[in-house]
């Protein structure tokens, strides 16, 4: 039932057992960077056990059908409202859970983003997972397991999902998106995780001009530096993301060129001096300029 899914094939296999021997757990935590497919699993995983069919590859019960409308009655999806989600969600949730079910034998309940809750939204859902009803299933998905209250993870089934490998994202963009040349660069921005490569797809021009842009700091003079650091000055909305990836680049040469090490620390500064609204152009400026007397 997960076949469209890459990577956590462990995961994947222990939720696929689960319905099979009839072992599922009344309540789950799903731990994992963002864009790792933990969403996704999620969904089919509460479609599956949803099936009036109880087959995998069910797509014509009534259930199914409704599911995949986004009209069925025994599935609450709740996600953050304005980044976090507040105690009247989770009190919906409450009112909503102690309804029988109206297709299937279950009732499903995904908190997408469950680390943005509110020590209040937490509290109050503990009352929940102490005492489910016996139909219902509820699916906790976060990124950062400390957010979550002890009382929360020692009532939850936790399942840690790994980054998907690097082979497995290359593959995936040459056969959905026939993007061909990824270096190790761009894999490393990834961070193994299929969202953020989808949404880096688009900026191949971009990245490969930044890349041109570290290359050229001990091949040319500082007025051509100055030239090739234009498209820094184009991106100010996405600086966050260029510094990190400007990063990477320097970390790869480091490896072979001791001197590009202390290019690292001169970009993590320009990070904190623009966080603390430093003036953009000489942040910019400062950087490259030291990164240029850095390695000449």
């Amino acid at each position: 039932m997960f076949e469209d899914i890459i990577g956590n094939e462990e995961v994947k296999l222990l939720l696929d057992n689960s319905i099979k021997k009839n072992t599922t757990s009344h309540s789950y935590l799903f731990l994992g960077v963002q864009g790792i497919g933990k969403k996704m699993i999620a969904k089919e995983f509460a479609k599956m056990l949803l099936c009036l069919e109880n087959e995998v590859s069910c797509i014509s019960c009534k259930s199914c059908v409704e599911f995949d409308t986004n009209n069925n009655p025994d599935f609450l999806y709740i996600e953050p409202e304005v980044n976090t989600i507040k105690i009247e969600q989770i009190r919906y949730l409450q009112k909503k859970i102690q309804e029988k079910p109206i297709i299937s034998n279950k009732k499903i309940y995904i908190i997408n983003d469950a680390d943005n809750m509110t020590r209040e939204a937490q509290n109050c859902l503990l009352k929940t997972l102490e005492e489910p009803p016996e139909f219902a299933t509820i699916i906790l998905i976060g990124s950062n397991e400390s957010s979550f209250l002890t009382t929360i993870k020692s009532r939850c089934m936790i399942l840690k999902f790994n980054p998907i490998k690097d082979e497995l994202i290359k593959k995936y963009l040459r056969e959905n998106y026939d993007v061909q040349n990824i270096n190790d660069n761009q894999i490393g921005m990834f961070q193994g995780s299929i969202k953020y490569a989808i949404a880096l797809k688009d900026k191949q021009e971009e990245y490969a001009k930044i890349e041109n842009l570290i290359y050229s700091l001990d091949k040319s003079d500082i007025i051509e530096v100055l030239n090739n650091a234009e498209i820094l000055y184009k991106l100010k909305d996405g600086i966050d993301d260029i510094l990190t990836y400007i990063n990477i680049i320097l970390l790869n040469k480091s490896k072979n060129e001791y001197k590009y090490t202390g290019c690292i620390e001169i970009v993590e500064n320009t990070k904190e001096r623009l966080s603390k609204n430093g003036n953009y152009d000489m942040c910019i400026d400062n950087m490259v300029f030291n990164m240029w007397e850095e390695v000449n």
